[in-house]
């Protein structure tokens, strides 16, 4: 398998560090609300890396952090009236509620910040003791001038990328680029003890402290979104290389942004959605049929229509798997005589859905391959096919639907995916209605879905659809 390194700019061959094991550390969210749509990329795609890895014979050890301290939870937690313990355990539930909707897998281990505070503690004490941090008014900066390979992982020099950030200036700071590796208590704030007096950790040596944890000093595969790439990942290598004396991850691998109508997430746009409220108008299997529909360092468009056009998608997968299933069951024959090219067929798909996969996690590619299996259903599997070819044709493309967790429902898991499909042309058809000015047919349709349970709010970006009460 080739991985497109980040670091180094080029596709390198996956050779890990512990012969048939792969290591992997995936940043999680700050657990401060629902996690958008944007964040359901990376989730979904590094899922099915996982996936593909364990389906190839590899034993994975997987680590997704949640971020459970930092400025914005402060904020969200005295705006609501909890502690920040509280705001984490209700948003940490609703991201296994919503991701697993999703189908992603839980990770080997979901390590919390807060959990893990002597461990971060004891690396930030490490930097001290190196001379590559500097304790001030209780804080402590790291000092990115003492670590030579700043700028390594986004390709610029410290000087170049001084130059072109907007950094407010800090006197507490030596050089402006430095960033807080603890910082100490305000009033009112979660603390903990350190040697630099009450304070909290800051966001980059959490992440360094708990994947050393679990993973080591070493390992094989960090992936997160490309918006991640400078300042956490650089400072993330500037950190625990300086730590350790050793190289941090091995293999980068960075997601292509989510874009909203061809216009990039922004608040002030205010065309962020959460992944919550996606699912509650569309089929979770049709969203992630939808993520994994370009390869993952491109950037993706989402779109009702987009996910509409996947819904269709989906369908027709399910629709060769039942195909399939229902002529197992009235086949006549253990073999036949056209078996031999049938057989060789399915397994050419198999081999170019490897190759898609191998070749930088190509899932829109290993999509393909599932269709030109479906098209070899269609022609060269009928009424009169053999219980072998069949076999081998469920076999294959049951395996590789899992590797992309697609097509994992029963019949009766579908029921509730056929409900979500008939509210989404519902919603559809009231936007036509508005569009022509029916009102009396737009309102008969917001009262239909007000009685299945939905409230629908026009918003400037379109319709929006929530669960009644």
């Amino acid at each position: 398998m080739k991985i497109f390194n980040t670091r180094t700019r080029v596709k390198e061959t996956l050779v890990p560090l512990r012969s048939g094991q792969v290591s992997v550390y995936v940043c999680g969210p700050t657990v401060y609300n629902y996690f958008h749509i944007g964040n359901a990329r990376p989730f979904v795609v590094f899922d099915v890396l996982r996936r593909y890895l364990e389906f190839v014979g590899y034993e994975v050890t997987l680590v997704q952090n949640f971020t459970d301290i930092d400025d914005r939870m402060i904020r969200r937690a005295n705006e609501e009236g909890v502690t920040v313990k509280e705001l984490a355990q209700q948003y940490i539930a609703a991201y296994f509620e919503d991701a697993g909707k999703l189908g992603v897998k839980p990770a080997t281990v979901h390590p919390r910040a807060t959990e893990h505070i002597p461990e971060i503690v004891a690396l930030i004490d490490k930097l001290v003791g190196a001379g590559v941090a500097y304790e001030s008014d209780g804080d402590v900066y790291f000092d990115t001038k003492a670590f030579p390979r700043y700028g390594c992982l986004c390709g610029q020099n410290i000087d170049d990328l001084e130059a072109g950030a907007r950094i407010d200036i800090d006197e507490r700071k030596r050089h402006p680029m430095d960033f807080a590796l603890w910082k100490a208590q305000k009033p009112g704030e979660p603390a903990w003890e350190s040697p630099w007096g009450m304070g909290r950790p800051g966001w980059h040596i959490e992440c360094s402290a708990m994947s050393m944890h679990y993973l080591g000093e070493t390992f094989d595969i960090h992936c997160g979104g490309q918006d991640l790439i400078f300042p956490h990942h650089e400072n993330e290598i500037a950190q625990s290389e300086a730590a350790t004396g050793q190289p941090f991850a091995r293999y980068w691998m960075h997601n292509g942004f989510l874009n909203i109508d061809n216009q990039k997430m922004s608040k002030s746009l205010n065309n962020f959605f959460t992944v919550r409220d996606i699912l509650a108008e569309f089929d979770p299997e049709a969203v992630r049929l939808f993520l994994l529909s370009a390869q993952y360092r491109s950037p993706l468009n989402f779109s009702r229509d987009q996910i509409q056009q996947a819904s269709a998608t989906l369908a027709r997968l399910y629709a060769a798997r039942d195909q399939a299933r229902f002529l197992m069951e009235r086949a006549q024959s253990d073999v036949s005589e056209g078996d031999e090219e049938v057989l060789r067929r399915i397994d050419e798909a198999r081999a170019m859905f490897l190759q898609a996969m191998d070749d930088d996690l190509n899932t829109a590619d290993a999509l393909g391959s599932l269709f030109e299996l479906v098209r070899i259903l269609n022609v060269s599997l009928s009424v009169n096919a053999s219980r072998a070819a069949l076999g081998r044709f469920l076999e294959v493309f049951g395996g590789l639907c899992a590797v992309l967790g697609l097509v994992a429902r029963t019949e009766e898991d579908r029921l509730s995916a056929e409900e979500s499909e008939e509210i989404s042309r519902m919603l559809d058809a009231r936007a036509a209605a508005r569009k022509a000015r029916q009102w009396q047919e737009s309102d008969r349709l917001r009262d239909e879905l007000k009685a299945r349970g939905y409230v629908v709010e026009d918003t400037p970006q379109g319709q929006k659809l929530k669960p009644v009460g």
